[in-house]
């Protein structure tokens, strides 16, 4: 659904948002509203729209058909989506893979509606060679590699903490600040950063926006004062005309920092978890990659706390509808290293043939005249699993199946099943989506659903080991 009071202009670039109800995007809304045609997409419908010559879309971006019809006429898409929630009742996939496969599906949308540039803000990277990242920080990686795969043009900005009236980050340790009067703090808060501003992030970003100077470029951003997090925390007492007691001790293990700041920092263990893991790193600017577009006259972490403190702007965001959600579905999202190079179309007929070979005193397949998989107990006649392929959203990157019957099965106009390459073909990535099982939820949960991983994940060893 679109709420517009009027038609988008011919003058002003128009300018996507996914991820547009976030911290970082109902700001970016609010300052440059009037300079770019906006389009905000988010996942639920919008009831109330209190800016309307913004355009609000309802998108599903795990589905590639109903994000390119909302990239449609686009010219520069701003990426802000890290680890969405699920939208199904089970979802059985890490978080890595979730922003894998949803970047991918943003990427491919783009590229089809020839849009000229995306911007992605994400994080710092650690400087010293050789160290892992965490988790967090190589998904973040992962997902500017795939955004920028296509034609659609990549200014990826790396940003520490964002400093701001309503960050996430920030309210995390303001709220610590403000609960605890002694603060003991664990090793990782000695570690070494520059946060930025939102004033500077946005100024930033508005800079980037069709500017053919960064295209295909990644920048890092940050106030040239590099400090440590623990001294971020006393910084912040000072602006809260807090006394607290300050310092670290190398008894906190990573679990139960993770605990620690969740709880006294009033923050879900989704923003705790993978934010704590990256904290082990150094994450400053490099001087080959920080902005050096325009010349910005940056806020200190003290000045961006003061002005995040005082910030008396009246931040309207809309109201949204419910999420129409259909009961008991399931999505589950498995990543297998592709060692062999082989495409996805060689994946999907291979997993056909595997299935039942694997299972071969249980299950039998075979391809009907009309190009459908069905899969039967051996025993019985009725199909278990029934497959309808798509030939005009496959190709051999991607391949797509309908569930389209079985009795495993409880709707068949719903859910759906693909096998496609990511990151140059690095990975595959089998996902099914919107599945809606037959059997009651809990017999489900502990038996169809683990056998589930279980089979894709000897599927994963066969591909893996497989000598030809």
């Amino acid at each position: 659904m679109e709420l517009t009071n009027q038609p988008i202009s011919v003058s002003k670039p128009t300018v996507a948002i996914a991820g547009a109800g976030g911290y970082v995007g109902r700001w970016f809304i609010y300052h440059f509203r009037h300079k770019y045609n906006i389009i905000a997409l988010s996942r639920k419908e919008v009831k109330d729209n209190p800016y309307p010559e913004v355009t609000w879309k309802q998108v599903e971006l795990y589905s590639i058909s109903n994000t390119t019809q909302v990239l449609n006429g686009v010219d520069v898409a701003i990426y802000l989506v890290h680890s969405m929630n699920a939208s199904t009742r089970l979802n059985q996939g890490s978080f890595e893979d979730t922003d894998l496969l949803l970047a991918d599906n943003f990427s491919r949308a783009a590229h089809l509606n020839k849009v000229k540039q995306i911007i992605y803000l994400g994080g710092l990277l650690p400087k010293e060679t050789g160290e892992s990242l965490s988790r967090h920080l190589r998904s973040r990686l992962e997902v500017e590699q795939t955004l920028g795969s296509r034609s659609a043009k990549l200014t990826a900005i790396r940003a520490s903490i964002i400093v701001g009236p309503g960050g996430s980050s920030f309210d995390m340790i303001k709220n610590l600040v403000t609960n605890l009067p002694v603060l003991m703090c664990p090793q990782w808060t000695e570690s070494l950063t520059q946060p930025i501003s939102l004033r500077d992030t946005l100024d930033i970003i508005d800079t980037c926006v069709g500017n053919e100077n960064v295209f295909g470029k990644a920048i890092e951003i940050g106030n040239p004062e590099v400090i440590s997090y623990r001294k971020m925390l006393e910084l912040t007492a000072v602006q809260l005309g807090k006394k607290r007691l300050v310092f670290s001790v190398p008894v906190f293990s990573l679990g139960l920092s993770k605990l620690w700041v969740g709880f006294f920092g009033e923050s879900p263990p989704q923003l705790v978890s993978p934010l704590v893991e990256s904290l082990k790193h150094t994450l400053t600017v490099s001087e080959e990659l920080k902005f050096q577009e325009k010349h910005i006259d940056y806020l200190t972490y003290t000045e961006s706390v003061r002005a995040a403190l005082d910030s008396d702007i009246e931040l309207k965001t809309p109201s949204f509808y419910p999420l129409d959600k259909v009961k008991n579905t399931v999505r589950s999202i498995q990543r297998m290293a592709n060692t062999h190079g082989d495409t996805a179309t060689w994946v999907a007929q291979r997993y056909n043939i595997w299935l039942p070979s694997f299972f071969k005193f249980w299950i039998n397949g075979e391809m009907l005249e009309s190009g459908e998989i069905v899969f039967y107990l051996l025993w019985t006649k009725k199909p278990m699993l029934q497959l309808t392929m798509i030939p005009d959203r496959s190709e051999e990157s991607r391949q797509l199946f309908y569930i389209s019957g079985g009795w495993l099965v409880k709707r068949f106009d719903h859910g759906w099943l693909e096998f496609r390459g990511v990151l140059d073909n690095k990975y595959i990535i089998s996902a099914i989506h919107e599945f809606v099982p037959r059997l009651p939820w809990l017999i489900y949960v502990n038996t169809q659903a683990k056998i589930h991983l279980w089979v894709m994940n000897r599927f994963r060893k066969y591909l893996k080991n497989r000598v030809n």
